[in-house]
């Protein structure tokens, strides 16, 4: 299957490029070649019109040796079991490089959402939850958001999780939730929060002065945190894009300006604020700074070519194809690797998870200051590794979590 090649197989081909590295044991390696439970459900819906549709999902549990799978939930028609598998492996490898004790998993609904009302959105919410039940709980597998799902299907989701254990209340079977039903604060923007704790420690590292240049690629939840956090802090944001267009202004965007536009018209194109470009793309612009904050496999050979930055910070998974990874090693352009650049989200569902076992709650502060010490310590840990084997920061920081996740299943009498 293509997508199998191109989106697991990612994986897969750093799994073997680390095993040579570090020596790892064959018997550890053989066990991270798939995940470990992996279950495939149809979800029938009753829609307005009163018919019934059934949607594919999945949920995919890579590996727990470290403690119960964590991983978010997508609705998007281009979800598929490469897909998935995918991303619960790098959340394996995420939840062990930031060193928090949780393990990886997945989950996936084919569906355009945007096409749903929302009386079908809740009951495919519903009935996806009550299908992977079985599954999942606060010491098995613990769902968050992901694209296209947001706190109110978390609450949702919650509800339906809670109604199906005899109306017991369990929030930490789910993260990501509103305030009102046990979220945490500062999750909202948690991912862009922690990657920006990354991105200026990197910026650091290779010398960027203050009032750095910054493009942004996806201008969804992540990408629009992390320009409106960029902007605050001094970097000047000159590049924007999403699906439909891009916006250019090499003066500096104001991102507040070009939120409210996107909200009126769906999109950053014909932003007025913005410079004619003509057929121009986000990668032909030239920045300090380069943050891919859409999808998987945005970033391919011919692109990393052409672009022209110093730092690259992956907010999305996998935008990087390991073709273009090579090319960017060769160039000297630094590419913060997602397993770190995106982790502030987990880091974060974490500290909710904490927070219900507890029935206590910190306050927005106490989370971002807890948040920033665990990506400054992640940070050095993966620069040590990166020093230590002359490699790059990707490769340094799966050296990092695969050895993490090795001592644990060893430990367990796995190897």
């Amino acid at each position: 299957m293509e997508k199998e090649k191109n989106v697991f197989g990612l994986v897969l081909q750093n799994f073997a490029k680390i095993k040579d590295l570090i020596k790892l044991d064959d018997n550890i390696y053989t066990q991270l070649l798939a995940p470990q439970k992996f279950l495939e459900v149809n979800v029938p819906v009753k829609m307005d019109n009163g018919t019934i549709k059934v949607f594919k999902g999945f949920r995919s549990q890579f590996n727990d040796a470290r403690g119960p799978y964590k991983g978010g939930i997508r609705f998007h028609p281009q979800v598929d079991e490469s897909e998935v598998k995918a991303l619960s492996a790098w959340m394996a490898l995420k939840t062990a490089v930031v060193n928090i004790p949780l393990g990886g998993g997945k989950g996936g609904v084919i569906v355009n959402p945007m096409e749903l009302s929302q009386k079908e959105l809740e009951e495919l919410s519903r009935g996806y939850i009550r299908a992977i039940s079985k599954l999942i709980g606060p010491d098995l597998d613990v769902p968050a958001p992901d694209v296209y799902t947001d706190p109110k299907i978390m609450g949702w989701m919650l509800d339906e999780y809670e109604k199906l254990n005899g109306g017991r209340h369990i929030p930490g079977v789910i993260t990501g939730k509103p305030l009102s039903i046990g979220g945490s604060e500062a999750r909202s923007y948690s991912t862009a929060q922690g990657g920006f704790y990354a991105l200026d420690m990197a910026a650091k590292k290779i010398g960027l002065s203050e009032g750095a240049t910054v493009a942004i690629q996806g201008f969804g939840n992540a990408g629009a945190h992390m320009a409106k956090i960029l902007q605050k802090a001094g970097y000047k944001i000159i590049a924007i894009s999403d699906s439909k267009g891009t916006a250019v202004n090499v003066m500096g965007l104001d991102v507040a300006d070009v939120e409210r536009h996107k909200k009126k018209t769906g999109s950053v194109a014909d932003y007025p604020g913005a410079e004619e470009i003509g057929e121009k793309h986000l990668f032909d612009q030239e920045a300090d700074i380069l943050i891919p904050a859409a999808l998987e496999n945005s970033i391919q050979a011919q692109d990393a070519e052409k672009i022209k930055v110093k730092l690259i910070v992956e907010l999305a998974n996998g935008p990087v194809t390991p073709e273009a990874d090579e090319i960017f090693a060769k160039r000297n352009i630094v590419v913060v690797p997602d397993i770190l650049a995106n982790a502030g989200g987990v880091i974060v569902s974490y500290f909710e998870q904490v927070q219900n076992a507890y029935g206590y709650y910190w306050s927005e502060e106490e989370v971002l200051e807890k948040l920033e010490e665990k990506m400054k310590t992640s940070f050095d840990e993966i620069w040590a590794k990166k020093e230590e084997y002359q490699v790059s920061m990707r490769l340094g920081a799966y050296i990092l979590a695969i050895e993490r996740i090795a001592e644990a299943m060893k430990d367990r009498g796995m190897a």
